[in-house]
């Protein structure tokens, strides 16, 4: 395939992508009558996977991730729209034909993009190919594992799972032992397929240097984001706020591509270290205000209803106290990351300063010339120093 025919139908599956999350929007909303929250985040998420993908494979053509990243948007997009029309046709318009067999294919689509393919990309990240001509039997087993997932759930009889209407029966379903054998087969491979991929992918960055160590971190840390992000909405999950959850998954699971993206593009791949810090910072940050923000206001609530009654003073207290604490908290977890994450740049920090403290009390040109010498070594730490000094005139 030449690039022009690459480009050509990158950019023309993202625009069916496009179309296909329009139409199971603009659905959802006619049976609903609400556009929640859910499905915007939902369709940010679809629309980025596509996106990335064409633009990886535009540029990109014989890297596969890029195709990878198509497939599961197109994959995604197809359930969305046909969850829509499925609700719609069976419960707003139940004289249209099709619902059914939309349903069917909601139950079913979805699962190669989300158990599939990110094995399929940890596997073959960042260049397209496995780490090894060995590991190619891993490729072999998670696309094993993706195609059993898919037919067992497409051919598993009784109500379909994850549709719109509940107790719709599977038009298709077969009681067969043998499907039960391929969906056992099929969980078990992509399970296999998850661990050897994370074990390829961490093999691949202790080998790794250079350019290629900076673009596993980007994947990395976007899946340590989107880990996270799970951990955290399985607590939530558990309270009334599984919307929140759910949009969180989302955006983290967004975060995935679009490290890919910077990674194999290589576009301001260095700022990796930036990204990570202020993650760690601001992340750190918002769990500590939130959490003194809730205890202030416990604490106030008990400390005042006997007098006020009212709950409206104990958050009025609790947030100037977290707005009092914001720009101290920020400077104290910002350098306790420095000092535990950043070595090695906190300590050229902390050099540079006592020189600077030095300098404003040194007189002999010879002990300034030594001591920068010596501060730039510590710090930058170069092959070789020269220090050249123009003449007095």
């Amino acid at each position: 395939m030449t690039r022009r025919s690459a480009t050509w139908l990158a950019w023309m599956l993202f625009a069916v992508d496009l179309v296909l999350t329009a139409v199971g929007w603009v659905l959802t909303i006619a049976t609903d009558g609400i556009a929640p929250v859910f499905d915007l985040a939902s369709s940010a998420a679809l629309v980025t996977l596509p996106l990335v993908g064409a633009l990886i494979a535009s540029r990109r053509p014989t890297n596969v991730i890029g195709w990878l990243f198509c497939g599961a948007g197109l994959l995604l997009a197809v359930t969305g729209a046909a969850y829509g029309y499925a609700g719609y046709a069976l419960v707003a318009e139940p004289r249209l034909a099709g619902g059914v067999a939309s349903a069917w294919l909601t139950s079913w689509v979805f699962l190669p993009a989300l158990f599939g393919i990110p094995p399929l990309l940890f596997l073959l990240f960042p260049d397209g190919r496995p780490l090894s001509p060995r590991w190619r039997w891993a490729v072999a087993l998670t696309g094993t594992g993706l195609v059993s997932q898919a037919v067992a759930a497409a051919f598993a009889a009784g109500p379909l799972e994850d549709s719109p209407v509940p107790g719709v029966v599977n038009p298709v379903g077969i009681e067969s032992g043998v499907l039960v054998g391929v969906e056992t087969v099929g969980w078990t491979a992509t399970l296999v397929g998850i661990v050897l991929a994370t074990w390829s992918l961490v093999l691949r960055y202790r080998r790794s240097s250079g350019d290629q160590r900076l673009q596993v971190r980007w994947f990395a840390f976007a899946a340590v984001v989107f880990v996270l992000a799970c951990l955290i909405s399985t607590v939530l999950f558990q309270t009334r706020y599984v919307g929140l959850g759910q949009v969180l998954v989302l955006v983290a699971f967004t975060t995935i591509p679009v490290a890919a993206g910077i990674a194999i593009l290589r576009h301001r791949l260095y700022d990796i270290d930036v990204v990570i810090k202020r993650t760690l910072v601001y992340g750190s940050l918002t769990a500590t205000l939130l959490a003194t923000y809730l205890l202030m206001v416990l604490l106030f609530r008990l400390a005042l209803s006997p007098v006020t009654g009212s709950s409206d003073l104990a958050v009025a207290g609790s947030t100037l106290t977290v707005a009092a604490l914001f720009r101290p908290a920020r400077a104290r977890i910002q350098g306790v990351v420095d000092r535990r994450f950043f070595r090695r740049r906190y300590d050229a920090a902390r050099t540079v300063e006592s020189f600077t403290g030095r300098l404003r009390q040194e007189v002999d040109l010879e002990s300034v010339s030594a001591d920068l010498r010596r501060v730039v070594r510590e710090t930058v730490q170069p092959e070789s120093v020269s220090l050249w000094m123009r003449s007095p005139q």
